[in-house]
């Protein structure tokens, strides 16, 4: 009773409340999830991955990012290279982090609240607290695609590159800490400042500029109200700054900003600037080219001056002569651009020269130099060996090697060469490198064994993923597409046969209905209508005089007329209601049928079959049940046999159907056939089947109909038996 009512309520339409209930109930879920994608606490608190040699959900803007030991290192001089993450939903956060400069004259630091980021000096939205070699200082400003700096706090025992320090940025509504601590010393330095017009949430990021630098033990937590009693004796520096002053400009609708990191440091160091004696070094080293002159009877030192191009995993040099690879004695912080002095023994190689054993002095920091752009077929001879070059190839494939670098393999035409990159904290590689791809490659072109393993000419050490441009995506037609192309078009064909068998089957079944109907319609009428036509006549003859002979023999005659006629519709109605045909199968219902056809004769019915049977399509079944009834009544009709043998033999792609008998024969004529004979062909033709018909005049008559049918092995039984299971039936 209890499943009963609960059938009859789910069976009611659901009421107009229910559906606004649910509606509701929908909407107030789907209120709930935006809500959690932009709750400003969800991601904290947040720890980096770096101990764990990943950087995943970081995004670079500029710089050469790579994880070593640990720690995140830009090791690239450019100005305002950034490295970004978290959600830029996040309002109210410490960002804590331990922060080392990697050369003089620039600085490093955090990024708050940052959006709307781009490659580019100060190309975001947000806030940057940092520490600056220049003048001494911690500094804090506000970034919008320009630069507005609030006033710097000079930092006790001022700001040394190579030294550890603990900075941290702090914002809660439109109050903007920073802090910064030397680990070393102990010695602190704070700025606090309000914002009226401040930027209200945003990500956290990495930022050097001009110096490159090295982070670690990032933290991220929430902050529910400012913390500043901890400053407190740091009152008398606290100046707080009124909101910066911006204008758009009316012509060109370019944001104005006042005091531009430009002014700072941005200049070439020239002689008066150099480190002590820095002025006589070209009296005392020599070019990179040169080294190759060097005799190899003793072992030799020599000094050169050079920039750097590669600092990982090997260090190379370049001066305006040459290229060479350096084995320092000790790892030293440089970075791409800096100008070093190198002295160390002198081996020559095939292409090009090492220096071991070697000391290294950082003369000044620079911009990193701009790459030769070669051909693959250039760079192969050698004559660019240890040089920074740029060419262009199809990436083949790509793989992890045993350092955990990736290599790329690439072809230019008849010439094949490999790219190694160190583990980049981008997800680059795995998003945007396609197989097929053309690639432009920035890096080291290195010549030697211990590199190429004889495989390639020369291998391309790259800096970062920012010496990866694809200039163009793989080729959609390639032989993966072309064959999933194929495929999909084979399935295709494969379904719309299907189909098409279904229609034929429906088709087949739709039309064996309406012939029932037919023949329960003639049985009703013209049956009947013939039985009472004779019941008729049988009365009016009986009720005639015995001496009316002549209206006795015309009654008889139109009695017997009757009965033929009654006769051949009893014919033609079990022609067009076959009951047997499914049932039975085809044989037993011709069987059936020349039984009907020839009873109260001496004609002999022989049935027989051969092979193993198979599942036959009704379209086969229907028009073999039509031939072979027109070929039994033309045999009783008109060659008056004693014998008719029905034969149905069963291959293994086709199916046979043979109708002989023993009587008179005829001589068929080609050019004009029998009415029969030509419904017959037709019917075969249909199915796509052959129709042989032999006869010879006293010898019988024999008529062969063969038809194809599916392999029992193919797709289409299998999904015949599995329509048929569900209900459909069979074709």
């Amino acid at each position: 009773m209890g499943t009963s009512f609960l059938k009859r309520q789910f069976a009611k339409p659901l009421g107009t409340w229910t559906l606004v209930a649910v509606a509701t109930f929908a909407g107030l879920c789907c209120c709930l999830f935006v809500l959690y994608l932009h709750s400003p606490i969800r991601g904290l608190p947040y720890r980096d991955s770096f101990g764990h040699g990943s950087a995943n959900g970081w995004e670079a803007f500029d710089g050469t990012w790579e994880v070593v030991g640990g720690n995140i290192l830009n090791n690239s001089d450019e100005r305002g290279a950034k490295l970004v993450t978290g959600s830029r939903y996040w309002r109210n956060y410490a960002f804590s982090a331990d922060v080392m400069l990697l050369g003089q004259n620039g600085d490093a630091g955090l990024i708050v609240r940052a959006n709307d980021e781009e490659e580019g000096v100060d190309a975001y939205d947000g806030y940057y607290a940092g520490l600056r070699t220049m003048d001494q200082s911690l500094v804090l400003g506000r970034a919008g695609y320009g630069w507005q700096e609030f006033r710097p706090t000079p930092m006790p025992g001022g700001i040394h590159a190579f030294t550890w320090y603990h900075l941290t940025a702090t914002v809660h509504d439109c109050s903007i800490t920073a802090q910064a601590k030397a680990l070393a010393t102990g010695e602190e330095a704070s700025i606090q400042v309000k914002d009226a017009n401040c930027i209200p949430s945003g990500r956290i990021g990495l930022r050097s500029y001009s110096a490159g630098g090295e982070w670690r033990n990032i933290l991220v937590h929430s902050v529910g109200r400012p913390k500043y009693g901890f400053l407190s004796h740091f009152n008398s520096l606290f100046q707080w700054a009124s909101v910066f002053d911006t204008h758009d400009t009316a012509k060109s609708g370019v944001r104005s900003i006042l005091t531009p990191p430009d002014l700072y440091y941005r200049n070439k160091p020239t002689d008066a600037m150099l480190p002590a004696g820095a002025a006589d070094l070209r009296s005392t080293t020599q070019s990179i080219r040169s080294l190759r002159l060097v005799s190899q009877t003793k072992p030799v030192s020599a000094t050169v001056r050079g920039v750097v191009t590669l600092t990982r995993p090997a260090l190379y040099v370049q001066d305006a002569t040459g290229g060479v690879f350096v084995a320092a004695k000790s790892a030293s912080h440089l970075k791409l651009g800096d100008e070093i002095e190198v002295t160390g023994q002198v081996h020559l190689r095939e292409f090009s020269t090492n220096l071991t054993d070697a000391s290294v002095r950082l003369l000044w920091t620079g911009e990193p130099i701009i790459p030769v752009s070669v051909t693959p077929d250039q760079a192969a001879t050698g004559a660019f060996d240890a040089l920074l070059i740029e060419v262009q190839g199809i990436l083949i494939s790509k793989k992890t090697g045993p350092t955990k670098a990736v290599v790329l393999h690439l072809d230019a035409g008849d010439q094949s060469f490999e790219a190694e990159l160190n583990p980049d904290p981008g997800s680059f590689l795995s998003q945007r490198l396609q197989d097929g791809s053309l690639l432009r490659l920035r890096g080291i072109c290195v010549v030697n064994p211990a590199y190429t393993h004889n495989r390639v000419p020369f291998v391309l050490l790259l800096r970062s993923s920012e010496d990866i441009h694809v200039l163009a995506g793989p080729s959609w037609w390639n032989m993966r597409h072309i064959i999933s192309l194929a495929v999909a078009a084979l399935a295709l064909l494969l379904i719309a046969q299907f189909f098409y068998l279904r229609v034929i089957h429906w088709r087949m079944h739709a039309v064996m209905a309406e012939r029932e109907r037919l023949a329960h319609e003639m049985h009703d009428t013209i049956a009947q209508s013939f039985a009472g036509i004779a019941f008729q006549l049988e009365a009016i003859r009986n009720g005639l005089p015995e001496e009316n002979q002549a209206a006795h023999q015309q009654l008889d005659l139109a009695r017997e007329m009757v009965q033929h006629s009654h006769e051949e519709a009893r014919r033609s109605i079990a022609m067009l209601r076959p009951e047997s045909l499914t049932s039975a199968g085809i044989l037993s219902a011709l069987s059936s049928c020349a039984h009907r056809m020839v009873e109260g004769s001496v004609v002999e019915i022989e049935a027989t079959s051969t092979g193993d049977p198979c599942e036959i399509p009704l379209r086969v079944k229907d028009t073999f049940f039509r031939i072979g009834q027109e070929a039994i009544a033309n045999a009783v009709r008109h060659a008056k046999p004693t014998r008719l043998s029905l034969r149905l033999e069963y291959g293994r792609s086709s199916v046979q159907l043979e109708i002989e008998d023993n009587g008179i024969g005829f001589t068929p004529d080609p050019g004009h056939p029998g009415f029969g004979i030509l419904g017959m062909r037709k019917r075969a033709e249909n199915i796509a089947a052959n129709l042989d018909i032999a006869s010879t005049p006293g010898y019988g008559t024999q008529i062969i109909v063969r038809a194809a049918i599916p392999s029992r092995r193919t797709w289409t039984i299998w999904l015949d038996q599995f329509w048929h299971r569900a209900g459909g039936g069979a074709l």
